[in-house]
């Protein structure tokens, strides 16, 4: 008995491994290969997985030899994996095919409807741990100790199911140990060695995307400018230090932008495309990995590129240029170059359309500027020269000097384009203005400027301040029959500047200071276009933690503020 029991324990072992070298490499062939990244399979996955382990099982009945009119297997091995790696359903898939086969292949055996039942109940057991354990069940300890458990069961079940007992006694005695043995540990081999596998792709994927991310974040500098000669050149010198490929290329779509490495002889910069498979992805827009110089179509007879990742690159839609990798018979480009040069064309797609969103940007900034000076200069130059008018003839050096802050005040108001401007010329944008208006309402116009020495030559955004101060003129302390107070406060704190302009004026509610601030109501008008210029454009320049604070009580003033980073004119 102890022969049959080594010779068997033998054969079980040698089948095992090849039954586990043919799933490896059936597994990496099939879609299941993504659970390297996932881990977890998609649903549409799991009727896969239960299909592949359930053939895996029915092959595992055949693994050892028929003992005593029964089949000594390797079906444990399967079903054990099976539900460990893909949960419930699967182990109970596989459990069901590989278990239903056993009973099928002989429905009279002694041994048919134990072993079967026995099997299927493996697969939903290790599926039942898969849960338990929330997915973290690819682990050779786990299938260890459920190959022993469901080993065990299997062969009391045999022992108390199958008649007559005197020959199931006689078939456990010599199957109990090799398969309690081969099935344990080959699961556990099994399972560590999927285990190893997917943690292996996973390094190799995350070492990919963080391949892809460091190329990105260095080019982004670059592509931001749009795809030009020197855009490209720096863009393909980052992918030629980061990538081992033989050349890297950055065409337009009539022209060579840069090229790097084997072939620069005859792949000029500034000439035209020499490649037919080049012309071919720009017209139809389909990336290509082409294997030799044939497909590639280079018009030199001895370039000496043999095969090429050609990806186009995108913008709005339009395809505007290609990206491409070569490679030559000392440097062969594989799959992984492939994906790698299709997301780095991706990643540039966008960072070239970024530019057209950052140029419609400024383009909108510059106008709500020229819609805020028209809305500004009419109204305000036609009010100053009245007052100046009625100056000329009693006091004319008072008319003089208001003409000279008139004059300072357009050209500094006309000449901003909405970029940035030294605080102390913002301010002197404020003097001026209120000049103007405490030389139109006399003593009902009071103000107060306060700036914290050393921040004069600090820059804020150009053409904010002022109307700010203007809207606490016109709209809080005229509105009171005496006037009042506006006072400006500029202050440094924490790498910021502060500034708040409060007037101690008529003052809104709650309600009103919101719809002045999104344009609502009454407020949605040209009147009121200063206030919620400042808030947009505080937002796009330095993000909402920057933007416009309004507090306000009727009949207690107004206090508007806003921080912007410091920053100095040099």
């Amino acid at each position: 008995m102890t022969y049959h029991i080594l010779n068997l324990l033998l054969t079980l072992i040698e089948r095992f491994g090849a039954m586990l070298a043919m799933g490896l490499f059936v597994l990496s062939l099939t879609p299941v290969g993504r659970l390297g990244v996932i881990r977890k399979p998609e649903p549409r996955y799991r009727l896969l997985l239960a299909l592949i382990f359930g053939c895996f099982g029915i092959l595992g009945t055949y693994g050892g030899d028929v003992v005593f009119e029964s089949y000594a297997n390797l079906r444990g091995v399967s079903v054990i994996t099976a539900g460990l790696l893909g949960g419930p359903s699967v182990g109970f898939g596989a459990g069901l095919i590989a278990g239903g086969h056993r009973y099928l292949i002989d429905p009279g055996g002694f041994s048919s409807l134990p072993c079967g039942l026995a099997t299927f109940l493996e697969g939903c057991f290790a599926g039942w741990v898969h849960r338990r354990l929330r997915g973290n069940s690819l682990n050779w300890r786990v299938a260890l100790w459920v190959g022993l458990v469901g080993e065990t069961v299997h062969q009391l079940m045999v022992l108390t199911m199958a008649k007559p007992f005197e020959q199931a006694l006689e078939l456990v005695k010599v199957i109990t140990i090799p398969m309690i043995t081969v099935n344990t540990f080959g699961a556990v081999l099994f399972v560590q060695s999927l285990h190893m596998l997917f943690e292996y792709r996973s390094r190799r994927d995350s070492s990919r995307i963080h391949q892809i991310l460091d190329i990105a974040n260095k080019t982004v500098g670059h592509l931001r400018s749009g795809l030009n000669r020197d855009s490209a050149r720096a863009t393909a010198s980052i992918i030629w230090e980061r990538v081992p490929v033989a050349a890297v290329d950055i065409a337009d779509t009539t022209k060579v932008l840069a090229h790097i490495g084997a072939g620069d002889d005859h792949h000029e910069i500034g000439k035209g495309l020499r490649t037919q498979a080049t012309r071919k992805v720009l017209r139809t827009g389909v990336p290509m990995f082409l294997r030799n110089r044939e497909a590639i179509g280079c018009d030199v007879p001895h370039c000496p590129l043999s095969s090429a990742v050609i990806v186009p690159m995108r913008k709005g839609g339009r395809i505007v240029g290609a990206l491409k990798l070569y490679g030559t018979e000392d440097v062969r480009l594989d799959e992984v170059h492939f994906e790698l040069a299709k997301g780095l064309a991706d990643l540039f797609s966008t960072q070239l359309e970024l530019e057209d969103i950052q140029i419609k940007n400024q383009l909108l900034a510059r106008a709500e500027i020229r819609r805020l000076q028209a809305q500004i200069n009419p109204h305000f130059l036609f009010n100053a020269l009245n007052t100046i008018g009625s100056f000329c003839r009693t006091k004319p050096e008072r008319a003089r000097s208001l003409l000279s802050e008139l004059a300072l005040f357009m050209r500094r108001n006309l000449a901003s384009d909405g970029s940035f401007a030294p605080l102390e010329s913002e301010l002197e944008q404020v003097r001026s203005y209120l000049e103007i208006e405490k030389a139109r309402f006399g003593e009902r116009i009071q103000s107060e400027v306060r700036v914290q020495p050393g921040l004069e030559d600090c820059i804020i955004p150009a053409l904010i301040i002022q109307p700010l101060v203007e809207n606490g003129v016109k709209h809080g302390i005229l509105g009171r029959e005496q006037g009042g107070v506006v006072r400006l406060d500029i202050t440094g704190e924490n790498g910021l500047v502060r500034v708040q302009v409060e007037d101690d004026g008529v003052g809104m509610t709650g309600a009103h200071v919101r719809s002045l601030l999104e344009g609502e109501g009454e407020y949605a008008g040209d009147d009121h276009i200063g206030v919620r210029n400042c808030k947009n454009r505080l937002e796009q320049m330095f993000g909402p933690e920057h933007s416009l604070r309004i507090d306000s009580l009727p009949g207690r003033g107004t206090t508007v503020s806003f921080t912007v980073p410091r920053r100095s004119v040099n």
